[in-house]
């Protein structure tokens, strides 16, 4: 998958999955059983929103998308830990082994997207590197300074 459509894709994941007990903390604990703090839940869900709408801002450029691959693998890796941890300890209910599936499932999409610049259309790189011997014969068809 392309990088820039996996940042909007994770990144809109997050927001959602943040969100959710922000919005509605009932239904969030019907289907993930209840909770003793919900201020923590809510400082979870608050971190990943804000996870998520990085990486939706991220951009298109090398720099926009390392930053979005590493909240993606950082989250995902996180929450898949996590996941895996406490579930089956019985410290969270087991349906947050299923979220481990999908949270690994991110970490594998950004792994095989790569950290690579991403990568331009040939039309592109030849008019960058023509741009660049062109620039390159200006200065050196320049006299000498002080002769």
């Amino acid at each position: 998958m392309n990088r820039a459509v996996l940042a909007r894709v994770h990144g809109v994941f997050n927001v959602a999955s943040g969100l959710w007990p922000l919005v509605h903390m009932r239904s969030f604990e019907r289907v993930s059983g209840p909770k003793a703090d919900h201020w923590l839940v809510q400082t979870v869900g608050g971190l990943l929103a804000t996870n998520g709408l990085t990486q939706l801002g991220a951009g298109s450029s090398h720099e926009g998308l390392a930053r979005a691959r590493q909240i993606g693998l950082g989250t995902a890796l996180t929450m898949a830990t996590i996941d895996l941890v406490h579930a089956p300890r019985g410290r969270i209910s087991k349906v947050y082994l299923l979220d481990a599936v999908v949270e690994i499932g991110w970490a594998l999409a950004w792994l095989a997207a790569g950290s690579g610049p991403a990568t331009r259309p040939v039309k592109v790189q030849r008019a960058e590197a023509d741009d660049r011997q062109s620039r390159y014969r200006k200065l050196r068809l320049r006299p000498a300074s002080g002769s």
